[in-house]
């Protein structure tokens, strides 16, 4: 090989390298599960959508870096970030101090909290009735009401499914007294099942979601948490609330 063909070729490599990490610098990539309408979600020809798409987007804008989203399941996202196969966590997920143990959490931006879906059948009316000999509680895999069962239902027989649909199914068949989830899916899926289902809306257990990240990356986050404050001072929330 030639001297100067020798200089090319180190040239072209280096700026193909550069090109690559430039590239991967402006990518932002955020993990959700989209099986949560309106938050997480797919449109009729398999595209994501809803809130928390809308939402990532407009961080990217903001931050002027291109998204992907990316879906994976629920109790995945968390080592999918620890593992470097996504940026960010915005996928509904509640802040808590079990979960800060391993990540970092934004501000919050949604304030909401776990309730119950109860079958008609049910004598269950209050979270008082769930821990009890001959009642079921099902629970959705590495949500807060699976860790809250988990923790509390000792007498109670706890069923632990995948999707957020096989659970309602459980109390829609009544295979299942009780449905511990949030708010809003329970108040939907009560409207979905009113002559099966009945729902206590009253939330027994206060939460707030945020966005997840690295431990890490601090940089990433005041810039996360500057976007936060901006798009509810622009009335972002709002208009994200009045579409969906």
């Amino acid at each position: 090989m030639t001297k100067h063909l020798l200089n090319f070729t180190f040239l072209a490599l280096f700026l193909f390298s550069g090109s690559c990490a430039k590239q991967a610098h402006n990518q932002l990539i955020v993990g959700m599960e989209l099986a949560y309408p309106p938050f997480e979600m797919t449109d009729e020809r398999g595209n994501p959508t809803g809130v928390s798409v809308d939402l990532a987007r407009a961080l990217g804008k903001q931050l002027g870096r291109d998204v992907e989203i990316r879906n994976v399941s629920f109790d995945g996202l968390i080592p999918s970030l620890q593992t470097g196969k996504i940026d960010l966590i915005i996928s509904s997920m509640t802040a808590t101090p079990e979960r800060a143990k391993t990540i970092a959490f934004s501000e919050p931006y949604l304030k909401t909290g776990l309730c119950l879906l109860i079958g008609t059948n049910s004598p269950i009316q209050s979270i008082e009735d769930l821990d009890r000999s001959g009642r079921t509680v099902v629970v959705k895999k590495g949500t807060t009401g699976h860790v809250f069962a988990t923790d509390k239902i000792k007498n109670a027989k706890l069923l632990v499914l995948d999707k957020e649909d096989a659970c309602v199914l459980e109390v829609v068949q009544g295979k299942a007294d009780v449905f511990v989830y949030d708010q809003i899916s329970t108040y939907e899926n009560w409207q979905r099942h009113k002559d099966v289902t009945r729902a206590n809306l009253k939330p027994f257990q206060e939460e707030s979601w945020a966005i997840g990240l690295r431990q890490t990356d601090t940089e990433l986050q005041q810039k996360v948490n500057q976007f936060l404050r901006d798009f509810k001072g622009q009335g972002g929330f709002d208009q994200l609330g009045d579409r969906y």
